[in-house]
């Protein structure tokens, strides 16, 4: 599994520890940059990465949208809102990496002179006091100094986050994984092997099944009726007989007597 820097895939390697003790999940951190080729040369089963991806190659489940952030020294007239709009840095110069993870040609502001190589560098240009910088919020928590902080900034794109994995490879671990990400029980049959259904799914399976072969496990409404009332003559002709045994009334006892005539 591969993800990329601020992604903390903890969570969900936990819960699959639970799941699947028996098969390690190997986590591989890799550049934003490189994380598509991670998938394309098989360096990776999947990975949690920043979108876009390219989808006639590559599925993808969005997770969350990251809050997006503008880094600045402590002193910073920034530093003293708890909220900024694109126009407050209008005059401000804003520094734009080679890895940024935004969508957009270049960020407002105005720009430097110089786009740094990664968001590491960018962060020591900002404690440098050279300009600011606007990032995922996961990636200013990463990138934490104490000489730094950060305030919100709207009227920007926002990072997606997801789970992404080649379309032709999608295997069981995959869909195990997806499952996770997804919030699925583990008696979830979805995601999960055939064999690791659970007795809720399998009553599912027997409510599903087609009402022919329901209706052969019981007598058919008619065949009911007629054991219904094979039961009632039973019970009639059982109150005919005498307490004792005795032969019925107008039947000769004990082979003695002479039968009555009729009136």
């Amino acid at each position: 599994m591969a993800y990329v820097p601020g992604v903390t895939p903890g969570k969900w390697v936990r819960i699959w520890n639970e799941r699947q003790p028996d098969v390690p999940l190997v986590l591989t951190q890799v550049s934003a940059a490189d994380a598509e080729a991670a998938l394309r040369e098989h360096g990776a089963d999947a990975a949690l990465l920043r979108l876009p991806v390219d989808r006639t190659v590559f599925s993808a489940i969005p997770l969350y949208t990251e809050t997006t952030v503008v880094v600045c020294p402590k002193d910073h007239m920034v530093a003293a809102a708890d909220e900024v709009t694109v126009g407050d840095i209008a005059d401000e110069i804003v520094l734009h990496p080679l890895d940024d993870t935004l969508d957009w040609e270049r960020p407002p502001g105005q720009p430097a002179f110089e786009r740094p190589v990664t968001t590491a560098d960018a962060i020591e240009l900002v404690a440098a006091g050279i300009g600011l910088l606007i990032v995922p919020q996961s990636l200013a928590r990463l990138h934490h100094r104490k000489d730094l902080t950060y305030r919100t900034i709207t009227d920007t794109p926002q990072s997606q986050v997801a789970l992404s994995w080649p379309e032709e490879a999608t295997t069981d671990l995959v869909e195990d994984f997806i499952g996770i990400v997804r919030g699925r029980t583990v008696n979830s049959s979805r995601g999960r092997r055939p064999d690791e259904k659970s007795s809720k799914d399998a009553k599912a399976d027997r409510a599903a099944e087609p009402k022919g072969r329901q209706q052969k496990q019981q007598p058919r409404q008619g065949q009911k009726q007629g054991q219904k009332a094979g039961q009632k003559r039973q019970a009639a002709g059982g109150g005919s007989r005498r307490a004792g045994g005795g032969a019925p009334k107008g039947s000769r006892s004990g082979g003695t007597g002479k039968p009555r005539r009729r009136g």
